[in-house]
């Protein structure tokens, strides 16, 4: 995985997700919260931007371990 996620790799981790799986962000593994994002995206300057919308709840364990955060 790239340090600098591009829209491509992205679309390439997503292309066999069913379409209506919900996203989050998981956010700062000191403080380990999920976030929505906003359903906007933004290109400005040449990077697209996707808002945080809100937080969620705890980012799961389970997840902080896929993400060795934990």
């Amino acid at each position: 995985m790239p340090q600098y996620m591009t829209v491509g790799h992205l679309l390439r981790q997503l292309q066999d997700l069913d379409p209506t799986l919900p996203i989050r962000l998981a956010v700062n593994p000191d403080w380990p919260f999920t976030h929505y994002l906003a359903a906007e995206v933004v290109v400005r300057d040449g990077k697209a931007f996707i808002a945080d919308d809100g937080q969620e709840g705890y980012l799961p364990p389970s997840v902080s371990d896929a993400l060795v955060w934990s």
